[in-house]
């Protein structure tokens, strides 16, 4: 069986079924076997473990999971690539490649069927255009997840374990940390692609956190006020809370609650941490419910 991670053997798989790049699916193939074993080691699969790979392409990197778990689920939204897949992965009784779109894939039950309900490691190589919408939708259904290792464009990586204050801290930032530690364990330049995407990518891996690391009475609230206080970062967090479509709140309340918490009424989303936007919503929810803000 031809190793994939070998450029010549991905452009002969390629040009043995004619296939085309499909650009609605943002489709770039890794090249690279170094990488290739940066993404496994960074993942810590082992023999005990069931892999959920999404996106797997022409099985370049399904090859290396299959050789370090002891089950891979493939999930392939590209049906062209189904007849490729089952060529590349034939030689390997461990993997199972359904052509679904992940988004509807009920992940909790898979995890059921293949893993006895534990949690389980996903790893993927992602299409930039929807990286966001699949991690997001990974956390917020509960499915049970161990990690999640994924290629990303590297600014989106950079976004998502970056700090208040800086510059790519913002709501994603945020969300990605409520759920997960995220740690860059590779920087990847575009020649490692075919074709080459044009901008660099990172592997990131999130080590999902058993429960949240901060408690608040209210988890919607706290993401509502999370998009709305980077929905307009240059404002104040009076101004952006009050001005949003999802919040609306009176200026009176916020400062009510920037009061109750001791902050400075220009205090702004970009400077808060976590913990204090949990805070600010259970202050909040406080004022709502005429409790005495903690």
């Amino acid at each position: 069986m031809a190793t994939l991670g070998n450029p010549r053997n991905t452009i002969e798989i390629l040009q043995k079924y004619e296939f085309r790049f499909q650009k609605k699916f943002g489709q770039n193939f890794l090249i690279d076997e170094r990488v290739l074993e940066k993404i496994i080691r960074a993942a810590g699969v082992t023999k005990e473990d069931f892999v959920l790979e999404i996106g797997p392409g022409i099985g370049t990197m399904t090859q290396y999971l299959a050789e370090a778990a002891r089950e891979v689920t493939a999930v392939e939204i590209d049906r062209g690539l189904i007849p490729i897949l089952a060529d590349t992965l034939g030689a390997y009784g461990n993997v199972s490649v359904l052509n679904e779109d992940i988004l509807k894939v009920d992940i909790a039950a898979l995890a059921r069927e293949k893993n006895g309900g534990r949690p389980i490691k996903v790893v993927a190589n992602l299409p930039y255009y929807i990286t966001t919408p699949i991690i997001m939708g990974l956390f917020e259904r509960k499915v049970p997840l161990a990690s999640v290792t994924v290629m990303v464009q590297k600014e989106v990586a950079q976004r998502m374990q970056a700090g208040p204050g800086s510059k790519d801290y913002g709501a994603l930032s945020l969300a990605v940390q409520y759920y997960a530690e995220a740690y860059i364990a590779a920087n990847v330049p575009p020649h490692c692609f075919i074709p080459r995407p044009a901008v660099g990518s990172a592997v990131i891996r999130l080590t999902c956190h058993e429960r949240p690391p901060v408690e608040c009475k209210d988890e919607k609230l706290l993401f509502r006020l999370i998009r709305a206080a980077f929905g307009q970062r240059r404002k104040t967090l009076q101004n952006a809370l009050h001005n949003a479509p999802e919040c609306g709140f009176a200026k009176e309340r916020v400062a009510g609650a920037l009061e109750a918490l001791g902050w400075d009424a220009s205090v702004r989303g970009e400077a808060l941490t976590l913990a204090q936007f949990a805070q600010l919503a259970d202050a909040l929810y406080a004022l709502d419910k005429r409790e005495p803000a903690v």
